[in-house]
């Protein structure tokens, strides 16, 4: 039987955090990020989900928050989280599907999906379950690949790529990689019950020169001042979103789980995992971590 939900990018047994961030000279882009994280998300809240947490590079960064739970679907990712960031009762470590999450509705205060849209083969659907999972008026803080940044435009232009900057629709560059059009993105984020507030331009001086001659605290300034353009310049190869949960998803009375399969809330957890009382299914707690992947 074929599975019914989208293709997953799987970065299990990935070294990314290492390859990519720390030996990838991605400072400049790291701290572009924490300027838009501060300037999008609250100081402090009450659960927060962070849906592709990865190795937990931003995870320290929701200092405020009373819980957070990182979920992403490699455990080898969170694995690492996990000894960056300790066994704190402030942080659970969940292996799942974004398509399948096993949240209640409305058990969080507040997400954040940053580095994770563009592998969405169905961004739209991965949407909808993020707002399934926040209470009403809940903050979501978005990042994603932009289609229409001024490198894309003037390859176009010059004729040196196939594909149109300018067409709301997805591009795939690389398997389960993709650049979204601001305006589709956007489009996405209505039909899941979400107001977009606020959009910034991100990583405006993503060029390999620069970061090599100019010192990392000018172009963090620049960066800073530059990000205040906000919609009206929409051109840069990351986009950032606050967008807040419309009216609609009740709390779960006291259900934070949800089960994957079945979908029934009615979940025990105890020291080995979690079980569903409707399907009998176990999922696992091993090392610290929940898996809820088949």
């Amino acid at each position: 039987m074929s599975d019914p939900y989208p293709a997953i990018c799987d970065y299990e047994g990935s070294d990314y955090q290492a390859s990519f961030w720390v030996r990838g000279g991605r400072a400049y882009e790291d701290g572009a990020e924490v300027l838009a994280l501060r300037r999008l998300l609250p100081q402090s809240g009450g659960r927060l989900l962070e849906v592709g947490a990865g190795a937990g590079r931003n995870t320290s960064r929701y200092a405020g928050f009373a819980e957070v739970t990182l979920l992403d679907y490699s455990r080898s990712q969170l694995e690492q989280a996990r000894k960056r960031l300790g066994d704190s009762p402030r942080y659970r470590y969940v292996v799942a599907d974004v398509y399948r999450m096993p949240f209640g509705p409305g058990v969080f205060d507040a997400a954040t999906m940053i580095r994770t849209l563009h592998h969405m083969q169905d961004p739209g659907a991965a949407l909808k379950r993020v707002r399934e999972s926040l209470a009403a008026q809940a903050v979501f803080v978005l990042e994603f690949a932009n289609k229409r940044n001024l490198r894309a435009i003037g390859r176009w232009f010059l004729r040196r790529q196939a594909w149109n900057p300018f067409d709301p629709a997805p591009v795939e560059f690389a398997r389960l990689n993709y650049d979204f059009h601001p305006r589709a993105v956007r489009g996405w984020l209505e039909a899941a019950m979400f107001h977009v507030e606020r959009q910034l331009p991100v990583s405006h001086l993503r060029v390999g020169w620069l970061k090599r001659h100019v010192p990392l605290g000018l172009l963090l300034g620049i960066e800073s001042a530059l990000q205040r353009l906000g919609r009206t310049w929409l051109y840069t190869p990351s986009i950032f979103v606050r967008a807040r949960a419309r009216d609609g998803t009740e709390r779960s009375d006291g259900a934070f789980w949800r089960c994957p399969i079945c979908e029934s809330l009615a979940m025990a957890e105890t020291g080995d995992g979690v079980r569903c009382a409707n399907c009998g299914r176990h999922w696992p707690k091993r090392g610290g971590i929940l898996e809820f992947r088949e």
